[in-house]
């Protein structure tokens, strides 16, 4: 061969050297890209989850609330009933 063809077939051996390189950046970027875009979406899933989850959550503590000031109000009343009937009892005994 001569050192021309030579030359050219180097020159030609280096360029597709950079194109494969180049190619397989380009592949890993979109790989990456892809992989970001998936984890966004798992993310996003998650979130939702977990709104989903923290409403639940928020009603029962509400609705935990208004039974807890309920029982208060009860255990109040109780108490005052109790309270009463032992004052009486204690009016009779001394009386």
């Amino acid at each position: 061969m001569t050192a021309a063809v030579e030359e050219a077939l180097r020159r030609l051996e280096a360029s597709v050297a950079l194109l494969e390189s180049a190619v397989a950046r380009r592949l890993d970027a979109e790989r990456s890209h892809s992989d970001l875009e998936t984890e966004l979406e798992i993310m996003r899933d998650d979130r939702a989850r977990l709104a989903a989850e923290l409403d639940g959550a928020t009603a029962r503590l509400a609705e935990m609330q208004s039974v807890t000031e309920e029982v208060d109000h009860r255990l109040g009343r109780a108490i005052g009933t109790v309270e009463g009937v032992l004052g009486r009892n204690g009016e009779r005994g001394e009386g």
